[in-house]
């Protein structure tokens, strides 16, 4: 179990399985199934007993989980958001783990078609879910100029934004509207200044535009309420994340549940704190093997937590 399959390559798959400890005859919910790298580990460790819910927003992905996964009776298999995971009847019974594998998937960013990578000219899409929302071609092409300043700022950490957001709404107005990604990245590269560092111009953008066109950051606060909802006591809820929005949201989330909040003398307690969640560890990384064999690892940051169960008698535990 420490090794997951030759072809495919799921970040922190070791790690994943150590935080969720599964057990044989439990209930996991992979809410960001992908290519199923992490939730095939969760599987072949469960026994006849046990139950494997897995969730994606994208179509593709979830072709490949009724083509692979489907045959075995264990595994339930739902399209939509992990935010939307109390909708799902399969989980009111409750979870013994729940994993959210964050930000763009590998195989989304190596089809062009889908407009997430600047790298290889496609569409300007960026929708995880193809059928549903705005594309980014579109917002682009609509949205005002502080608008745009503000979605690469607050998602991208853009310090041009505005250089950006100005130099868009000229491009567009001169040549009506946006369509593909090769035609975005050349623009903001034109216009953002050399820098020292080796990323490409447009990165920081396209995160920006994924992010806000997704609602990837509202879906992950909403999710992360739902999984400690549907947690039972001892249930264990991992996160891997990509950047550092992210990682900040699930460690906030995380310590809100599991530490008192800092106290002011000059207020009264009105009510002492009671966890609800444990800390498993801190921040975890890949480690250097899977740093060389796998590249996207490098950002990936594995945050686990348990649920407490509910405190009785006497007071908080």
């Amino acid at each position: 179990m420490s090794q997951p399959p030759a072809a495919h390559l799921p970040v922190l798959y070791t790690q994943v399985l150590q935080g969720l400890r599964v057990i044989e005859d439990g209930t996991y919910l992979d809410g960001t199934f992908g290519r199923g790298g992490h939730a095939g580990g969760v599987l072949r460790q469960l026994g006849p007993h046990g139950r494997l819910l897995v969730m994606d927003k994208d179509p593709e992905a979830i072709a490949v989980a009724e083509r692979d996964f489907a045959p075995d009776p264990r595994v339930a298999i739902h399209r939509g958001s992990f935010a939307d995971l109390l909708d799902w009847s399969e989980t009111a019974a409750g979870l013994d783990g729940v994993l959210f594998d964050l930000g763009v998937s590998s195989p989304q960013l190596d089809v062009a078609e889908r407009g997430f990578s600047f790298g290889k000219d496609g569409p300007l899409d960026m929708r995880m879910d193809p059928d549903s929302g705005e594309s980014a071609a579109q917002w682009l092409n609509r949205a005002e100029e502080r608008e745009i300043a503000d979605v690469l700022w607050t998602y991208g950490e853009e310090r041009q934004s505005r250089r950006i957001a100005r130099a868009i709404v000229q491009y567009r107005t001169a040549r009506q509207s946006f369509s593909r990604t090769a035609e975005l990245a050349e623009l903001i590269a034109s216009v953002m200044p050399r820098g020292k560092d080796k990323i490409h111009p447009a990165t920081r953008s396209f995160q920006a535009i994924r992010i806000h066109i997704n609602r990837e950051l509202a879906d992950l606060e909403a999710g992360l309420d739902a999984a400690m909802a549907r947690l039972k006591p001892g249930g264990r809820l991992a996160v891997i994340s990509f950047h550092s929005l992210e990682d900040r949201i699930v460690k906030q989330f995380m310590n809100r549940h599991a530490k008192a909040p800092p106290s002011n003398r000059r207020l009264p307690e009105v009510q002492a704190f009671v966890p609800t969640l444990d800390l498993v560890g801190g921040a975890i990384k890949a480690e250097d093997d899977e740093l060389a064999a796998n590249p996207r690892s490098r950002s990936a940051v594995l945050r686990v937590a348990e649920k407490r169960a509910p405190a009785t008698g006497g007071g908080a535990a």
